[in-house]
């Protein structure tokens, strides 16, 4: 994207601004992602350096955050607890963990 040409529409649909034009144009490019629901992406030398999203966008993401960090105490075998001694707790363990990494690969593919 060349440098003089304000925000751009990406195939991904993100609206993109240059860090040079990131000024003259971010109270536009604010309101594509307010209003227009879409992200949006300052880029430098044609990369993306940083996002800005709609704020239910990344509270969704920060609870998403949250639930996975919970679920991810519930894959792994407290150290004090005998894995012998609690079958129970290795099998939901087991049970997390292998879901946790199928969706992991869903998602990655």
């Amino acid at each position: 994207m060349a440098a003089d040409q304000g925000i751009q529409i990406a195939k991904d649909g993100v609206a993109e601004v240059s860090m040079t034009d990131a000024r003259a144009n971010l109270t536009q490019l604010i309101r594509e992602v307010r209003y227009g629901g879409r992200s949006g992406a300052f880029t430098e030398r044609g990369r993306r350096s940083a996002y800005v999203v709609p704020s239910e966008f990344y509270e969704r993401a920060v609870r998403n955050a949250a639930i996975l960090e919970e679920l991810g105490g519930f894959a792994t075998i407290p150290p004090d607890i005998p894995p012998e001694d609690h079958p129970e707790v290795v099998q939901r363990a087991r049970i997390v963990y292998e879901a946790l990494d199928e969706a992991e690969q869903r998602v990655d593919s």
